[in-house]
């Protein structure tokens, strides 16, 4: 056990943690040349189009210092917020962090949120300054900025590129001697930490737990504590590139198992694997439970696909637990499911995933967030409101409270002005401003959660030149003034189309959504009125249309009579037409919605 370190690496997006892991996984022989690729813990297609990490990565690696052998566990870590769920539960199954901060770009939003992160679960922090090749790096003045997060001194901070591959025997060194071993009892019953989890159509589920105390064995009855089912443990092994089977795992040492499991919510991240004869009686403090930020409707297109949906989003859901989901029924899209995500990001990432992986072509409606509303009758019992359809009669509601963030936002000195309005324009109202060098300002705002789910983060990026990191956590709710617009499309209320919206915002934002959605909906057969209305107030209103046939075309001269008479033949004929025609909204309209600035 002495011999055994578990580590993850973390960092802000775009510092380097991917072509790092590479590094070490050369350094330490753990990958052959034919196997050798860039980024190769990030196996989704999904990831390397991107460029980002979705998923954290578990490896095992092999080496040898001064004469010993050790076991090194190395968990690659996302970046962007919306996956910082993925990152928590990284860290609880390790005993120390690599923190790397990009040579170039400096201490960002994000890098400060993670350290945090690792700080309270006690993790030894390694500082890695990394890309020091670059002619564009200043290391003194980044070290500098690390000494002062950190409190520790300059030598500690070790200079690596995980391009050239520099400074990565330093790191080994450190990991080596710098992170403490796993304390756990090698005699005490059974107690693993289920941290991940992914569904193979072959074998079942495969679980990765890292042992706490006791070991694990091939063809041993384990018990799993929250869902309080037993299984055999058919397999168990190692991460390494590939699987590699074991007949045990012992104390503080990370794997997988397979015990056949078929039904996805048997297994629950976080939980707590024990043996069957022999139960551990103190559970493992799992992982706070995941607090979606941005909830929408995800409809299959077909509605015979609706149990296949919900097959393909529990399998999904044991790969991504920051998922979740309960059924919901809409009047316009039929049966489908309400989702919760941590972010925009998240959510564009979680369609395409079903797309990919599982052939389901899915609609996905507006993004809101979760809103308490109060009644006149009980002003003390919140009614939650997860989409605008949800809300009371506004002649008997009494308030509507809307949950806010505090966001942090680090830029530099030159884009403070743009950002603030930005932020102002969103509601925001400022709470500090710190200058962190003469270059570099954190501000700090509380601003209401749904101003940012929409497009925010990508506005941010553009009046700050992509130099602004952001970063945001949950701060209660707060009673605020929204209205409900609906939008009618034919004088029908489309209720995937509904938002709940500022009062002082409701008009503006009701006239954008009726300017594109004319855009965007095709003409048809007669008029179609799109209007946005509040309640029974109708505050805008835009006209898709008809195509016309030229039914005068056949009159070549006479009075006038004759050819009126054939215009008033076709505009009762499109009345009536009117009254029983259906207009079917493309895709796009729903997206739309989210992109009125553009």
């Amino acid at each position: 056990m002495k011999n055994i370190r578990n580590f993850c690496i973390i960092a802000h997006i775009d510092h380097g943690k991917s072509t790092l892991a590479d590094r070490l996984l050369d350094f330490t022989g753990s990958v052959t040349e034919r196997e050798k690729q860039d980024q190769l813990l990030d196996s989704m297609d999904l990831e390397r189009e991107r460029g980002i990490t979705i998923k954290s990565h578990a490896i095992q690696m092999d080496y040898s210092y001064k004469g010993e052998d050790y076991i090194l566990n190395l968990i690659d870590t996302p970046g962007h917020v919306d996956f910082s769920y993925e990152v928590s539960r990284s860290i609880a199954a390790c005993e120390g962090a690599l923190l790397i901060v990009d040579a170039a770009q400096s201490i960002q939003a994000q890098t400060i949120s993670n350290l945090y992160l690792a700080l309270e679960n006690d993790l030894e922090i390694i500082p890695v300054l990394n890309k020091v090749d670059l002619p564009s790096a200043s290391p003194e003045e980044v070290t500098d900025d690390i000494v002062d997060l950190l409190g520790c001194s300059p030598e500690d901070v070790i200079h690596a590129s995980g391009k050239t591959g520099f400074g990565v025997d330093k790191i080994l060194q450190a990991v080596i001697e710098r992170i403490p071993a796993p304390s756990g009892d090698p005699d005490s019953p059974l107690r693993a930490l289920i941290f991940d989890s992914v569904y193979n159509s072959f074998r079942g589920v495969e679980t990765y737990f890292r042992v706490i105390d006791g070991s694990i064995k091939k063809g041993q009855n384990i018990k799993f504590i929250a869902t309080e089912k037993s299984y055999y443990a058919d397999e168990v092994g190692t991460l390494k590139l590939k699987q590699l089977p074991k007949n045990e795992i012992k104390t503080g040492d990370v794997g997988y198992l397979i015990t056949g499991i078929k039904d996805a919510r048997e297994v629950k991240v976080g939980d707590t694997i024990t043996d069957f004869k022999n139960p551990t009686t103190s559970i493992i403090e799992g992982f706070e439970d995941v607090k979606p930020m941005v909830f929408a409707g995800i409809y299959p297109v077909d509605t015979e696909d609706y149990e296949e949906l919900r097959n393909s989003m529990e399998k999904l859901q044991l790969n991504d637990a920051s998922l979740v989901f309960s059924p919901e029924s809409s009047a316009a899209l039929g049966f489908g499911f309400r989702c919760g995500f941590l972010g925009m990001l998240h959510m564009e990432i979680i369609q395409e995933r079903l797309e990919r992986e599982f052939d389901m072509t899915v609609i996905t409606t507006v993004p809101n967030v979760s809103y308490f509303a109060y009644t006149r009758k009980h002003p003390d019992q919140p009614i939650i409101v997860n989409n605008p359809t949800d809300l009371p009669d506004p002649s008997g509601l009494d308030r509507v409270e809307e949950p806010y963030i505090k966001a942090t936002i680090i830029t530099k000195a030159d884009f403070v002005g743009n950002v603030m309005s930005l932020c102002i324009e969103k509601r925001g109202q400022i709470t500090n401003q710190t200058y962190l060098t003469t270059e570099r300002v954190e501000l700090s705002f509380d601003m209401p959660l749904a101003e940012i789910v929409f497009d925010f983060y990508d506005r941010l990026k553009t009046v700050s030149k992509g130099y602004a990191s952001f970063d945001y956590h949950p701060i209660g709710m707060r009673t605020s003034k929204l209205v409900r617009v609906d939008i009618l499309l034919n004088a029908q209320p489309v209720d995937a189309l509904s938002a709940l919206i500022h009062a002082d915002n409701a008009q503006h934002i009701g006239k954008k959504m009726c300017e594109k959605l004319k855009e965007l909906i095709p003409r048809q057969q007669f008029d179609i009125p799109i209007q946005a209305a509040i309640g029974a107030k109708i505050i805008s209103r835009e006209t898709t249309k008809a195509l016309r046939k030229d039914v005068t075309a056949k009159c070549y001269g006479g009075d006038i009579s004759r050819k009126r008479k054939l215009l008033e033949k076709q505009k009762k004929g499109k009345k009536r037409m009117r009254q029983v025609g259906n207009v079917e909204i493309p895709q796009e309209a729903f997206m739309a919605v989210l992109k009125l600035n553009d």
